[in-house]
């Protein structure tokens, strides 16, 4: 029988690292929602890459804030620090040159794990001095010693193939714990469709709305060859309703129009898409409602 190796990994780093983007770029889908806003991703979702013997296990984290206050945020921290724990392998992700104060926060959390974990220089196709990158390596080895460095541009696909064999090189001995086919599947689809139409909020409103809405997919069925799906936005406040909706329905039309004609090129057939905006008072600092909805728990491959 041949031998398998199969882990579970842990992207993690600061907020805005490039977590999501690698994670995407390493599964060539898109599995987890990126945008330039911090905590973007709200639970620890399961990506599977299976090549050959090997089986990786991929969980994508929230970015890390360490003085988080509104109750939404602490959830999400407490939920990207365990998950370090329930790792075979982390992947700590850096940018630019030098070690910021955030950036030490979330080594010192990986060091207390003691988890094996290869660090991951990132946006190197941003930095002129590549004897800056030396002087970044110096500087994290001194903290934690790091199987290996490896730097690369998720946005770009640099440096991809290097670290996916670096990554295989550590994992663990052990029978994969998904089928080669569950890479089709890793997200359910009112769960993919929510953060599909959260990520073009967060885009489509810029500044204007802070991470105060969730989306839920209501109802969602094949009418003849067309795929019909309704679902509601809900914010925290009755103002941030009106910013979504905009003037005479114009954000709430842009963001509809944008989540189909992207749901329509990935699976190749017309949808209708009805969008409604509820307003759900301060459910982002309800720890209780937050575990109702799933934030911080993990999105299951199968």
């Amino acid at each position: 029988m041949t031998r398998q190796f199969c882990g579970y990994i842990s992207i993690v780093g600061k907020p805005n690292v490039g977590k999501s983007t690698l994670l995407n770029t390493i599964l060539d889908k898109k599995i987890s929602i990126t945008s330039r806003k911090s905590q973007t991703t709200r639970n620890n979702i399961i990506g599977v890459k299976t090549d050959n013997e090997f089986q990786m296990i991929f969980l994508d984290t929230p970015g890390i804030h360490m003085q988080a206050t509104k109750t939404l945020n602490k959830v999400l921290n407490h939920s990207a620090l365990s998950v370090i724990q329930d790792s075979d392998l982390v992947l700590f992700l850096l940018h630019r040159t030098s070690l910021e104060n955030q950036d030490r926060q979330v080594l010192n959390k990986i060091k207390e794990s003691k988890v094996p974990a290869i660090c991951v220089l990132n946006k190197v196709d941003q930095v002129q001095n590549k004897n800056d990158l030396l002087l970044l390596i110096k500087e994290v080895d001194a903290v934690y010693s790091f199987l290996d460095y490896v730097p690369i541009s998720a946005k770009h696909n640099d440096g991809i193939g290097d670290l996916l064999g670096c990554i295989k090189k550590a994992l663990p001995e052990n029978n994969h714990l998904y089928p080669s086919d569950s890479e089709e599947k890793e997200i359910p689809d009112n769960f993919f469709i929510s953060e599909l139409v959260r990520e073009k909020i967060i885009r489509s409103l810029g500044d204007e709305l802070p991470h105060e809405t969730y989306v839920v997919v209501e109802t969602k069925g094949m009418e003849g060859k067309m795929l019909s799906i309704g679902v509601i936005i809900y914010v925290a406040r009755d103002s941030q309703k009106s910013i979504v909706i905009g003037h005479k329905g114009s954000n709430l039309k842009r963001i509809g129009q944008q989540t189909r004609i992207e749901l329509e090129k990935m699976i190749h057939k017309k949808v209708l898409l009805k969008t409604f905006v509820k307003v759900n008072k301060n459910w982002n600092n309800d720890a209780q409602y937050l575990s109702s909805l799933g934030v911080g728990s993990n999105q299951d491959a199968s």
